[in-house]
């Protein structure tokens, strides 16, 4: 009996996949998710980074059998992640994307379409509110797209928008939106922005991208993920984010389909048409449409409505995606108790910290354990980096701090003084630019690796004590 050729494929295919779980099993082991090993640790001679990927053998046996079917474009398995994602955060449409920043610049470009109501769409010289201290790519899509972001300061206690100069920031006939990252995975004051932009009739775009598997409960109501509450939201899946696709990102439409379509005009060219890769004639009139000044019958499949870019992932990736997606509960809960781990053990360095509140309502899904070193403790933030580092604790600084004092931007007014607005001093962005730090909570940190932070972060802290009479 012959075996049909199909047979032979799937067999083929079978064996290909074993292999590489267990190619993937001696040669990944160290980031496998806790539970199926157990990383060696040496104290002081084992680095333990501030992030990193956490897989085993089924994301790469997913991208193996993906790459072997050999569909490389956005497709099949992209189909499959968008619809999981989307059900997994709770909204209507979630787009896939080459990373998070491109995200942003999707959502942001979204926000300037013809196809939205004319007194909403965001056009060159209008303002966006947006926050001081974070990442850049929350800020730079409002510049690229021709408007004009409105710096509020943050709360350095919880790393978030200060929301009690949102009304400050406000200009009638201009502000047209908000866009606000959750810092490190701590929802921002949802309620008060939420508020607000249905107080002034504004678009509210949530970068999400730290923060998948965040939670939060406006007042009388459930809790819920972030991501939700606004017009969209937008996520990362860079390595250090909370899953990975190596590089990839999302926008979510959080209800109205309209936004979907312009969405996925922008990021596919800035076409017209929305047949999926691979189809023709979804809306059975190809050659029937008449639009802008081409002649009547055009191929629709080349009608430009936008002016778009190329934004797409690849389907590999997306493969990678759906398998991470299924660890999303475990990695959030293990985020979570690291979290309180380093909290519990460094409660009593109070002297010398300020340490980061969750927001009121919320949970968050901590992408970082955040501390802000007090004015008067005998070491400065550069310092105790400097410190970690040599002691091979991986640490970062709460990402551009004050992005007002980047170089980008000092150019950026220096060309164009209107190019952006600032409410106040942006004293809280100045401090968290000069004080913050963080360390890992990241879901491959076992229980040694997190005491020795804790203990390095303590003996530090007496240490210099020591060194200055009079300090606590």
């Amino acid at each position: 009996m012959t075996t049909k050729p199909s047979s032979k494929l799937s067999e083929l295919k079978a064996r290909i996949e074993g292999l590489v779980r267990e190619y993937s099993a001696l040669s990944h082991g160290a980031n496998a998710p806790l539970g199926d090993s157990t990383p060696v640790f040496e104290p002081g001679k084992t680095a333990i980074p501030y992030a990193a990927r956490v897989f085993d053998g089924n994301e790469v046996a997913a991208a193996v059998g993906t790459t072997l079917d050999f569909w490389l474009t956005l497709g099949p398995q992209g189909e499959a992640f968008e619809r999981e994602l989307a059900q997994a955060i709770g909204v209507k449409r979630s787009l896939l994307t080459n990373s998070g920043s491109s995200a942003n610049l999707l959502a942001v470009s979204t926000l300037t379409s013809q196809r939205l109501p004319a007194e909403r769409r965001l056009r060159p010289g209008d303002e966006v509110i947006t926050c001081a201290a974070g990442f850049p790519t929350t800020v730079t899509p409002i510049v690229q797209n021709g408007a004009v972001p409105v710096f509020v300061d943050n709360d350095p206690a919880t790393g978030n928008a200060d929301c009690s100069l949102l009304e400050e920031a406000f200009a009638t006939g201009k502000t047209k939106a908000v866009m606000l990252a959750h810092a490190l995975g701590n929802p921002f004051d949802v309620a008060s922005v939420t508020d607000f932009c249905r107080k002034h009739g504004l678009w509210l775009v949530e970068d999400n991208c730290d923060a998948l598997g965040s939670r939060y409960a406006l007042p009388g109501g459930p809790s819920r993920m972030t991501g939700t509450f606004g017009d969209l939201s937008t996520q990362s899946f860079y390595p250090p984010h909370h899953i990975t696709m190596g590089e990839g990102g999302a926008v979510n439409v959080v209800d109205d389909m309209l936004l979907k379509v312009v969405v996925e005009s922008f990021r596919d060219w800035g076409r017209d048409c929305w047949c999926a890769s691979g189809k023709d004639n979804t809306c059975g009139k190809r050659f029937g449409w008449k639009l802008g000044d081409l002649p009547e019958g055009y191929d629709h499949k080349y009608i430009y409505s936008h002016l778009g870019y190329n934004l797409k992932p690849l389907d590999v990736q997306a493969a990678i995606g759906r398998e991470q997606l299924k660890r999303l509960g475990g990695f959030t809960a293990a985020r979570r108790a690291n979290w309180e781990r380093l909290r519990s053990g460094l409660s009593d360095l109070t002297d010398y910290f300020q340490f980061t509140q969750p927001t009121p309502g919320s949970e968050p899904s901590w992408f970082g354990f955040m501390m802000v070193v007090k004015d008067g403790a005998p070491f400065t933030a550069v310092e105790l980096s400097r410190h970690l580092d040599e002691m091979k604790v991986g640490n970062r600084r709460l990402f551009g701090g004050n992005l007002v004092r980047q170089p980008a931007f000092v150019q950026l007014k220096k060309d164009n003084p209107k190019a952006f607005r600032v409410i106040g001093q942006l004293n809280g962005a100045d401090q968290l630019m000069r004080s913050a730090l963080f360390v890992g909570v990241y879901p491959g940190l076992t229980p040694p690796m997190l005491d020795y932070v804790i203990e390095v972060i303590g003996n530090y802290c007496r240490k210099t004590s020591k060194k200055r009479p009079g300090q606590s």
